[in-house]
């Protein structure tokens, strides 16, 4: 007896399952399951292949060139440096051009610093002191600018004082600056040169109108609708995009992002791939706050006097770092992706037909009558055939 229930479970395991087609008169469920279907239609039509273009092979895995010139001249009059000629060569670091450049807007300058003993600032808190005993003769001043020669200096005996050291005298000038001195850097222009290429596709382009026409970088500036592929930006509308006013920007620096978007759809062909850009301020946060702002930073120039001893410039540099970055992707069909996006619909399709089921089976009154409609045994010819000679043999022993 064991052994042939054993033997009927292990028997299942060789059953085939068909589907059983029901026509349930039950508009409620009908309804819910045509507005399943058309919204797995929708989805599939409007968000996969229209939107998203699921039919299409992409490389996102763009290789990219980028090249900037900057072009602007400018005049400053300090007390220090007198009267100057601005030129790129002087305001763009690094001169050649690549894709982060820094563009000098505003400076201060220390001129004329010797090597020499002076007084260290009193705002850097390693080089106060009260007497010789708090400035050792050798040790570097942290985040200063020498080496304590052994010395306090004090105004007088209440006061506090500050260590004398070795190094580049007079130091640093320490005051805030008011507006910028490179005033009309706001009209100068970078060019921003970018050249792409998708492998997968072997497709290549750059973000520059293809012209004979010599004079039409020289003439041209970017306009979104007008001039899409001319690659020359005015300083000032880049920060206005940016969303910030230049001048403002200028005194204090500050950094800009630009993003240049490739989004090529190589279906409708060459002229359907454009550059799109974008510009954001990178420098600032939600809260804003003033001693997290701006960019700055410090450079040198050396030279020698008549009588060969050697001298320095020193310049605190404010002004506007550029970030230039590149994304791109690219698109083309591709019988592989298009079969998948379908198949996956028609799955969602019987996802729809699945939940439909649920509701009949288990959420409505007479879920019991539509269960044993759906689900059926079949007993296979043999079976069949075998009850029937049972039956014969019952019936001719009975006979006897």
């Amino acid at each position: 007896m064991a052994g042939s229930l054993w033997k009927g479970r292990f028997l299942t395991l060789f059953d085939y399952k068909t589907e059983k087609y029901i026509v349930a008169k039950n508009k409620r469920v009908g309804v819910l399951y045509r507005l399943i279907q058309l919204s797995i239609i929708g989805y599939l039509i409007g968000w996969v292949f229209i939107k998203k273009k699921g039919y299409q092979e992409t490389d996102e895995a763009v290789q990219s060139s980028v090249i900037t010139k900057v072009k602007g001249v400018s005049v400053t009059n300090s007390t220090e440096s007198g009267p100057l000629v601005w030129g790129p060569e002087d305001y763009v670091i690094p001169p050649q051009g690549e894709a982060v450049l820094f563009i000098i807007t505003n400076f201060l300058e220390t001129p004329n610093q010797k090597l020499g003993y002076c007084a260290e600032s009193s705002k850097v808190l390693d080089g106060l002191c009260r007497g010789d005993e708090d400035c050792e003769e050798g040790k570097l001043v942290v985040a200063g600018h020498g080496v304590m020669s052994g010395r306090c200096l004090l105004r007088d005996e209440n006061s506090t004082g500050t260590c004398e050291i070795y190094g580049w005298c007079p130091i640093e000038r320490k005051f805030k600056p008011q507006h910028p001195l490179l005033k009309n850097a706001e009209n100068f222009t970078i060019y921003i040169k970018n050249f792409i290429h998708f492998s997968k596709f072997n497709f290549s382009k750059s973000n520059i109108r293809e012209t004979t026409d010599e004079s039409y970088l020289k003439q041209c500036q970017y306009d979104e609708q007008r001039l899409p592929y001319c690659p020359i930006f005015r300083l000032g509308d880049i920060t206005r995009r940016a969303g910030h006013n230049f001048q403002d920007m200028a005194t204090f620096g500050g950094s800009i992002g630009v993003t240049i978007e490739w989004d090529c759809d190589l279906d409708k062909g060459y002229s359907h791939c454009h550059p799109r850009y974008h510009f954001t301020r990178l420098d600032i946060s939600v809260s804003d706050k003033a001693i997290a702002t701006g960019f700055n930073f410090r450079h040198t120039r050396y030279f020698k006097n008549a009588a060969g001893e050697s001298y320095r410039s020193l310049f605190k540099v404010y002004g506007v770092r550029f970030n230039i970055m590149v994304h791109g992707k690219a698109g083309k069909f591709s019988i592989i992706p298009t079969a998948i996006n379908i198949g996956s619909g028609l799955a969602l399709m019987g996802a729809g037909a699945f939940f439909c089921d649920m509701v009949l089976l288990y959420l409505i009154k007479k879920s019991d009558d539509y269960r044993h409609r759906k689900f059926e045994g079949l007993e296979t010819k043999k079976a069949a055939s075998e009850d029937t000679n049972m039956a014969t043999l019952e019936k001719d022993d009975l006979t006897c």
